[in-house]
């Protein structure tokens, strides 16, 4: 596999990252001026890693153009979605590169401070950040503009982008209305705009090899519409857990079985989910090629490239009450439609689950997902009705099996990768509060 990103083994010293070539995309920016430097990141067709994918040098030059005295960048490294580990994984083995990336954001966009924001109990990853943080500004790789590590809840909203910015401020993490681009950092209501920009931790670590090595050889690897690499995160019923660097393009069944030493076997794959907010793959498309242009073509995404494989002894019915709810305890209840609509849905799957469901249960559930996302500040209630229609569509047979009294075989934890056991090599998924209710 190609390793742009992930280093053979972790750099632990600013000196070693030096000798591996860093600091050479901050130089890159200097050299090159703001305006020049922008125009590569855009030229590379990098796109936001984070789950949106909209195009990296796009929002760099909006940040850049705005009219205005104080601007921020921000890095978002508050990573919750289910079955991702990728951005713990590229803060443990190389969190130089991230500030680095973090630092040419800044210097480019004319930012006066940057935040990383980051949950508190990752606390391997703080203290990596810290001490890579204290290497770099001594050896003068991260200039001027100073860079603030906030660390905040553990709430799954911490990592959208406007309750980033809350935390940031001080306040729980509850989505604002407007976007960071209108409503940005410690605004006051009689005062001038203040506008932000947001970046998830692979974005940012892209940055310096970009501008080191040119648009030309990032685009390299990938496809046209999604070129170069990504990191990706292959868990569950697999022989091995793995996070992985792969071209974009590459199909997800060479991940799961060349990487991650496919399911049991005898066994074959049931269902894949990629977090809570795409719609689940079914067996059939397990070639798709992975790149947000394929993805979407099947109505799903490439979201943050954590994909959980569930075998046959999986019941999709109790997969998705586990993904539901996970959606439901995530709504934050500013906005109705979310926090009622997760919460019903949830509560006629884990019927369906428990064999009381009824067709009229499914029909609510059918129902509830065109209501949903009513009226959102934020995304989880399009996400929820994305998981939730690929389950009644493409998984209409399993769902009708539960309209007979039939109980789900095997009790399943929504995703939540908690940690890496370096002993047996797998993820350590969270306790799920659901099993207990």
């Amino acid at each position: 596999m190609t390793q742009r990103l992930l280093p053979q083994a972790p750099i632990t010293s600013v000196s070693d990252y030096i000798a591996a070539g860093g600091g050479a995309g901050i130089s890159a920016a200097r050299d090159l001026g703001p305006a020049a430097a922008i125009e590569s990141v855009r030229a590379s067709g990098l796109r936001g890693r984070g789950g949106a994918g909209f195009p990296t040098g796009i929002k760099w030059q909006g940040l850049a153009a705005a009219e205005a005295t104080h601007k921020y960048v921000v890095c978002n490294a508050a990573e919750g979605e289910p079955g991702t580990f990728k951005d713990r994984w590229l803060l443990r083995s190389n969190p130089y590169l991230v500030l680095e990336g973090l630092a040419v954001a800044g210097f480019v966009t004319g930012a006066r401070e940057c935040f990383l924001g980051i949950k508190a109990k990752f606390e391997w990853e703080i203290s990596r950040l810290e001490q890579a943080a204290a290497e770099l500004t001594a050896a003068g790789l991260i200039g001027d503009i100073p860079i603030s590590i906030v660390e905040g809840p553990n709430d799954y909203l911490f990592g959208e982008e406007k309750a980033l910015l809350e935390v940031i401020e001080g306040h729980d993490p509850l989505p604002r209305l407007y976007p960071p681009y209108v409503q940005g950092l410690f605004e006051r209501a009689d005062g001038p705009a203040q506008p932000a920009m947001v970046n998830n931790v692979e974005t940012l670590a892209n940055v310096p090899l970009v501008l080191a090595h040119g648009s030309d050889w990032f685009r390299s690897l990938g496809t046209e519409k999604s070129p170069g690499t990504m990191v990706f995160s292959i868990g569950g019923d697999t022989g091995r857990h793995v996070v992985v660097e792969a071209s974009l393009g590459t199909p997800l069944s060479e991940l799961v079985e060349d990487h991650a030493g496919g399911v049991a076997p005898g066994r074959s794959v049931a269902i894949v989910t990629n977090g809570v907010s795409n719609r689940p793959l079914r067996p059939d498309q397990l070639g798709v090629p992975l790149a947000y242009e394929t993805l979407r073509a099947l109505g799903s995404g490439l979201g943050s490239g954590g994909f959980t494989i569930y075998d046959e002894t999986a019941c999709v019915v109790e997969v998705a009450v586990a993904h539901s709810g996970f959606s439901a305890r995530g709504s934050c209840g500013q906005c109705p439609p979310c926090k009622l609509g997760t919460d019903a849905i949830t509560d006629r799957l884990r019927a369906l689950a428990t064999g009381t469901g009824a067709v009229r249960d499914v029909e609510e559930i059918a129902a509830w997902s065109t209501r949903v996302t009513d009226a959102n500040r934020c995304g989880l209630g399009a996400g929820e009705q994305a998981f939730v229609r690929g389950i009644l569509d493409d998984f209409a047979p399993a769902v009708a099996d539960h309209l007979g009294g039939h109980r789900c075989r095997r009790v399943h934890p929504v995703p939540v990768i908690e940690d890496w056991d370096d002993v047996d090599g797998r993820f350590v998924y969270a306790h799920d509060p659901l099993l207990d209710a």
